[in-house]
């Protein structure tokens, strides 16, 4: 039998023979062959019977071009040509879609409507426009409503409102068009006497006012909507979880969403972005869990937030697992994706998978070398990060300003001065970058590291625009560094006026003090704190362990297996010191005796956590260990020692850098 003749008796065969075929590729190629058959009347084209499963498939606009037969579609039947015109439309070529409208020799008000919601979708196809829409022999409501977004979208608001005022027919869609079309332009009150004038409002009407509202922060008006509301569809609800998440109101956001009558996966994902933005990682894991459990299907927005928690949480195995969730899912090529994967390697301490699978992406765009680029600064890699970074510019990458916030952060952490100031001076001549406040921070990170406080000062009066919490942050830090108690009075007197809130700013200064024996000073910066109701940033660090995450803090005395740590630990202090090791005391900010500083320096956060690793990780296994705060110089010189005698490699990331402890010797080479 022939399959491939077109008479009734064949159609459905050779419909179930295409369906075989799972990747467009082989689709195409089996719809050419059965265009290019001649014989035995087979020439002609699939009607709808065919062709709708065909348009539904995933088939970009180049793999339908390659069938040039597909273009005869335009002298078939109108339902199959009409469908073609969509399809052409859905991925944005709209001159193959106007070819096959002008070869119709019959249209409906469907056709018109089709090609006319392409030009809605293309900027500066206004005139074009507004032409075929005067040509439609028969308009409709849905020929007067892409016209109308035609307007919002090319001539602004006010001519999309002008528009509206001259239909001679308006449905809710209608109505519900211009509505939003106030709010993407923040005209909320225009927005909202609408909404009141329209002759009956639906759920669509009352979920944008409330997602208007939320948008534009005005959540006392997104709630009183939500509660006026009759019918509250999920994205009204949805729309409630995001505003407040948005002003930290997580236990209302808890329970709005826990009373959602129906919940989707947008929901989940505002959810779990939602403890994410308000640092509470652990909570977005957890609820990721859940969704899994319920049945929910992730999405690439749900992997990308969980991704981030990751990253922060610096959980390398769940990191992994949704790894293996974007593996086995359609968003493996993707991109975004790769990227987000990428920064989790990075920020968890695996350097070499980021960069296993930064090769593995096939098309890169700047985010993607942007991610890289700052993962070897991160970790130290200086040299790697400028090669990556010349690599870039030699496949036609443009950098933008991330890209040289990281170069200079590579520097930074490289002890890579001259080159720095070299890409610094360079950046906006040769390569059409604006300077940024980001990037004159890293420039006093990169001197002040140095040992040349003097001219960072001076970049800081030079700049172009205010001076910002962050680089004065940076200066203090540096003057810790070097012990230069003038310039950190300087920085954190000009640090806590932008901020009089800023526990940073009491602690390093305190700590300058400390370090130089102003014991006077230290209780004085003590009492300022108390006194303006500042509250310090508790230190800690964490270890995860079988996908677990362990977290310890100075002096812990809530672990359960704190009696095996810190018999570890003392077993490690007496080996420390007989290989040389010798306590700094400088770290112990307490005028206390030295007895009691070296009993504070070995219950150390870090220190905890680390030797906790070497009671629970196989030998062999990498350590890695992440701090809120940074490393203290002691803990870095223990480390360093810990590494040799126990032949383990440690890992260490903390709020500046990581730092790969290998053999007594550290990555960082001071530079931290």
């Amino acid at each position: 039998m022939n399959y491939l003749r077109t008479n009734n008796k064949t159609q459905l065969p050779f419909l179930a023979s295409f369906n075989i075929f799972s990747q467009p590729k082989h689709q195409i190629h089996f719809l050419s062959t059965y265009f290019k058959v001649k014989n035995g009347g087979g020439a002609s084209f699939p009607t709808q019977l065919v062709y709708p499963n065909y348009v539904n498939k995933k088939i970009t606009t180049v793999q339908l071009n390659q069938s040039t037969p597909l273009a005869h579609f335009g002298s078939g039947d109108v339902v199959s040509s009409n469908k073609l015109i969509t399809n052409y439309i859905r991925f944005g070529d709209l001159g193959s879609a106007l070819n096959v409208f002008e070869r119709m020799p019959v249209r409906t008000t469907v056709t018109w409507n089709s090609i006319l919601s392409g030009f809605a979708k293309k900027p500066g196809k206004m005139e074009e426009a507004r032409e075929l829409f005067d040509r439609i022999p028969e308009p409709d409501t849905v020929s007067y409503n892409t016209m109308l977004v035609c307007y919002l979208h090319n001539s602004g608001v006010e001519s999309a409102m002008e528009f509206f005022n001259k239909m001679p027919f308006r449905d809710s869609a209608s109505w519900n068009t211009m509505i939003s079309g106030f709010i993407r332009n923040g005209k909320m009150e225009r927005a909202r006497e609408l909404f009141l004038e329209m002759p009956e409002q639906n759920s669509v009407s009352w979920s944008a006012m409330i997602s208007g509202y939320v948008e534009f922060g005005d959540l006392d008006s997104a709630i009183e909507f939500f509660e006026l509301a009759p019918v509250k569809s999920v994205v009204a609800w949805t729309a409630m979880v995001t505003g407040y998440m948005k002003f930290g109101k997580i236990e209302l956001a808890e329970k709005m969403f826990h009373h959602m009558p129906v919940k989707n996966v947008v929901s989940w994902n505002t959810m779990i972005s939602g403890y994410v933005e308000n640092g509470r990682a652990e909570e977005s894991l957890k609820l990721f869990r859940a969704m899994i459990q319920s049945g929910i299907k992730s999405n690439s927005s749900t992997l990308s937030s969980v991704l981030l928690a990751c990253s922060n949480l610096s959980t390398l195995q769940m990191g992994k697992q949704v790894h293996q969730l974007i593996y086995k899912s359609l968003l493996y090529d993707d991109t975004t994706a790769g990227t987000s994967l990428i920064s989790m390697y990075c920020k968890c301490g695996d350097l070499k998978d980021a960069l296993k699978l930064f090769h593995e992406i096939p098309r890169k765009d700047v985010v993607s070398w942007n991610a890289m680029i700052t993962g070897y600064a991160q970790h130290g890699a200086g040299h790697e990060a400028l090669n990556l970074f010349n690599e870039m510019k030699r496949k036609g990458a443009k950098p933008d300003w991330i890209t040289f916030v990281a170069v200079l952060s590579a520097c930074n952490h490289s002890g890579l001065v001259d080159i720095g100031m070299q890409y610094f001076d360079t950046m906006a001549r040769d390569y059409g970058v604006e300077l940024k406040p980001e990037h004159y921070t890293c420039m006093v990170d990169l001197l002040g590291r140095a040992g040349r406080l003097i001219e960072a000062v001076d970049l800081i009066k030079k700049m172009p625009f205010r001076p910002h919490l962050a680089i004065f942050g940076t200066l203090l830090g540096a003057c810790r560094i070097h012990k230069n108690l003038e310039l950190a009075e300087y920085a954190a007197k000009n640090l806590l006026s932008l901020d009089p809130s800023s526990a940073a700013g009491y602690v390093q200064l305190a700590n300058v003090y400390a370090v130089t024996k102003r014991w006077d000073c230290v209780s004085k910066v003590w009492r300022s704190m108390k006194e303006n109701n500042v509250v310090k940033t508790p230190g800690y660090s964490w270890i995860e362990v079988k996908g677990e995450i362990h977290e310890f803090r100075s002096g812990d005395r809530v672990h359960p297996e704190l009696v095996c740590i810190h018999k570890k630990l003392v077993e490690l202090d007496k080996k420390m010191r007989f290989a040389g090791y010798v306590p700094d005391l400088e770290f112990a900010l307490h005028d206390v005796g030295k007895k009691q500083k070296e009993q504070l320096l070995l219950w150390h956060s870090e220190k905890l956590a680390i030797a906790f690793g070497l009671l629970r990780l196989p030998e062999g296994i990498p350590i890695r260990v992440f701090k809120n705060l940074r490393v203290c110089g002691d803990c870095h010189r223990a480390t360093m020692s810990i590494s040799a005698l126990e032949k383990r490699e440690i890992i260490v990331r903390d709020t500046t850098r990581f730092h790969h402890f290998k053999n007594g010797v550290c990555s960082c080479s001071g530079y931290w």
